[in-house]
């Protein structure tokens, strides 16, 4: 059976799981969200990289060391279940293969890696860029985060 099969969250199993890879276009920049099921209080290391032309370019990473061309551009930040990339002054020569890899301190399973493919003029823009559509817990999430919307008992008369 596989191990990395959702189980109860108190039978956490060892693999870290990145879920999800999006990208979207915040003005000149480049954002791509690595979203992942976090299994492990443990350190998360992260490695944001692009292939062109057949060549794995390092952007930002903290597994190894990224190219001087993409790290005065590239920023990350992390937040819960959530590793953000944004690459400034994003071209149409930054087009390629994004790859989001994650890897938590001790856990054995390996790295999780997910591709997406970034062409320019197919991104849409991160303003109308919604995560709430696919996925209908975020939707909660920001309903419960939301003070004006936390008069939402009203629902229930």
């Amino acid at each position: 059976s596989n191990p990395c099969l959702p189980l109860p969250v108190l039978q956490a199993t060892q693999c870290q799981m990145v879920k999800d890879l999006r990208a979207c276009l915040l003005g000149q920049s480049l954002r791509v969200d690595c979203h992942y099921e976090n299994k492990t209080s443990n350190p998360l290391t992260y490695e944001f990289s692009i292939t062109k032309d057949n060549r794995k370019h390092v952007i930002h990473s903290t597994i190894s060391v990224s190219e001087n061309i993409y790290r005065s551009r590239a920023n990350v930040t992390m937040h819960k279940n959530l590793v953000c990339l944004y690459l400034q002054s994003f071209t149409t020569s930054d087009e390629g293969v994004y790859m989001c890899e994650l890897k938590a301190t001790n856990d054995y399973t390996g790295n999780q890696i997910k591709n997406i493919t970034v062409i320019k003029d197919k991104l849409e823009k991160c303003a109308g860029f919604s995560l709430l559509i696919q996925n209908t817990s975020w939707l909660l999430l920001l309903l419960l985060s939301l003070p004006l919307l936390q008069a939402v008992d009203f629902v229930s008369l």
